[in-house]
Formats: C-alpha cells, sequence, structure tokens
C-alpha cells in the first residue's frame, strides 16, 4: 500500500515537471452608464411639499452674455468657481402640493432648446405624480424656458390644469401688435409664447393674476419685473415656514450673487431687471426664507446671505 508520504512525493513532482498554463481570466468591461438618476427632489415646507423638477441642462457661454461687465471679468469669475466658458445651465421647475391641490411652477422648454433638456414630464412621473394630476400651472414669465413644456405633440401637456400668468406678462406677450413690432430672438419668443400658450386660453383653461396678488388659493406672488413685463416669483408660506420661487432672478449661483449690478442679454428691461434682482436679494436676507431659483444648479433651493463681497448663495442642505 502506497504511503502517505510517497503519494505527496508523486503529486509534487508532477507540479514539478508539468508544464505551467497561465489561468484564463475572463474579465467583463461593462458599458458606460452615462444616464443620471431621474432629476426630482423633495421637501416639506410646513405641511407643503415642494418636488424640485429638472428638466435638464444647457451648455451657455455665461460670460458672453451676461452684460454691465466684461467677458473676460465674467469668464474669470467662473473659473474661480471651476466653471468652463461654456457652462452647464440648470432649468428647474417645482411641484407643489398644498394638500388641496397640485401646482406646478414652470412648464420646462418641452422640444424648443434641444436633447438636453425636456425631462420635466419623465421626471414628474419618476417623483410619483402623472401630468393629468396637476390642477394649475403658474408661469413665472413666459420665456419659453418656462412655458416650452405645455404643449406636446400638439397637445396640451397637463390636459387637466388651468394656466395662470401675470396680467401684465400675459398682455405683452400675447400681444400681435408687440410680436409684429419684435425683433430678433425677441421676435421668436413671441412665436413660441403663441404656440404654446393659445391652446390654453381657446381651451379656455387660462386665468391671469394681477401685480403681486395670489394665483391660487394657497400661494401668493411678488412682481419682479424688468427680466420680462411681468416677472414674477411666487411664494409659499406654510405653518411659519416660506420659500419663494424666483423664476430668473438670477442665471447661475456665483457671478451675479457678488455683483447684482451684472444683467444679462435675456433680460428685457435690463436696468429694471438690476433693479428686482437688488430687492429680491434684500428681502431673502431680512426673511431668511429659502428661495429656488430656475437657473441654478438643480435643485436650485438654498438661502441667501450677505458676505464680505455682496451675497451669497447657500444650497439646501440635502436630507
Amino acid at each position: 500500500m502506497p504511503s502517505r508520504r510517497s503519494i505527496l512525493k508523486g503529486v509534487l513532482t508532477g507540479l514539478i515537471t508539468a508544464p505551467f498554463v497561465k489561468p484564463q481570466i475572463a474579465l467583463a468591461k461593462a458599458p458606460y452608464a452615462a444616464v443620471q438618476s431621474p432629476g426630482f427632489y423633495r421637501l416639506k415646507i410646513g405641511s407643503a411639499e415642494v418636488t424640485a423638477l429638472s428638466d435638464g441642462t444647457i451648455p451657455l457661454p455665461l460670460a458672453k452674455l451676461y452684460t454691465n461687465t466684461s467677458e473676460q471679468h465674467a469668464q474669470s469669475a467662473l473659473n474661480d468657481a471651476f466653471l468652463p466658458e461654456t457652462v452647464p445651465t440648470s432649468v428647474n421647475a417645482f411641484l407643489v402640493n398644498t394638500g388641496e391641490r397640485l401646482v406646478l411652477i414652470d412648464a420646462g422648454t418641452g422640444g424648443y432648446l434641444g436633447p438636453s433638456l425636456g425631462k420635466l414630464v419623465s421626471n414628474i412621473e419618476a417623483s410619483g405624480y402623472k401630468v393629468g394630476d396637476i390642477d394649475d400651472v403658474v408661469l413665472t414669465h413666459i420665456h419659453t424656458d418656462h412655458s416650452g413644456g405645455l404643449m406636446s405633440n400638439g397637445k396640451r401637456t397637463f390636459p387637466n390644469a388651468t394656466l395662470r400668468v401675470n396680467e401684465r406678462e400675459a398682455k405683452f406677450w400675447l400681444s400681435r401688435e408687440n410680436a409684429e413690432a419684435a425683433t430678433g430672438i425677441v421676435k421668436q419668443h413671441f412665436s413660441e409664447a403663441d404656440q404654446c400658450v393659445a391652446p390654453y386660453v381657446e381651451a379656455r383653461k387660462f386665468e391671469i393674476f394681477g401685480d403681486s396678488q395670489a394665483p391660487v388659493p394657497g400661494l401668493g406672488s411678488i412682481l419682479y419685473a424688468g427680466h420680462t413685463p411681468g416677472h414674477s416669483a411666487i411664494t409659499l408660506e406654510s405653518e411659519g415656514q416660506k420659500i419663494v420661487f424666483w423664476g430668473d432672478i438670477t442665471h447661475g449661483e456665483i457671478l451675479q450673487f457678488d455683483e447684482p449690478g451684472v444683467a444679462i442679454e435675456f433680460d428685457i428691461d435690463q436696468k429694471a431687471a438690476v433693479a428686482a434682482r437688488d430687492l429680491a436679494f434684500k428681502e431673502a436676507v431680512e426673511g431668511k426664507y429659502l428661495v429656488a431659483g430656475a437657473h441654478i444648479a438643480f435643485p436650485g433651493i438654498g438661502h441667501v446671505r450677505t458676505d464680505s463681497t455682496n451675497y451669497d448663495w447657500l444650497p439646501v442642505n440635502y436630507s
């Protein structure tokens, strides 16, 4: 009978004399997952629920678009914040559930501004709601990046919603005389406003609200005219808490907080827009309430405080 020692000796001899065979290891090369997670962020304001919704981002050469400054200075400020020459700029909308009604504040871009945008409907659904659930759509103003999503494939995107717009904003953008007199990109904005807003008017699903008046029960507004004639922030207060949905008080969260006097080419009345921004900043600092910006990096919600240079943006702490 072979001993344990002879068996081990034979095994070792075989290992030494046998040719080395490199092990074959199969490595799975996964493709890049280029898609972000669904763009929504939820928080409570008192008893109300607020859902920030991303419509996507659009690459903008902000330094070239800012006015009342030089392109070189603006780009230097953006570079100091680690931002490139073409800045991925957020387009945000906000859904408010008061417990009595579901209100969408701004409607995104729809199919107007390219494939990196137009994500609003999919993010509404990802957040647990459906477009048919929305009772009201309130616009801060009628620029295409806020109203383009009102229509989808020739139909109203929000079939059960009433569209609500500040009165002077509606009069400006729905005026045939103003549209005929407009030039350049503004003329295009008039055409797009007609395409997106008129179907709600025709369906008798359109209402206006006065300056700094309530667009719907449970929400208020503040007229911050300048960016457009009826540009209005929308306010929500509940159980001692407050948030103000700014619309386009700022474009980005870097330069205009340090230098509120910097305007942007999109402002219809740049001087008035600067005055509105200064007032909005002061009121946000004094009130210590949350603000939500349409073009501040998603979710676009935070506080404003003063600092050594002027104002400072503090994004909401994730929770």
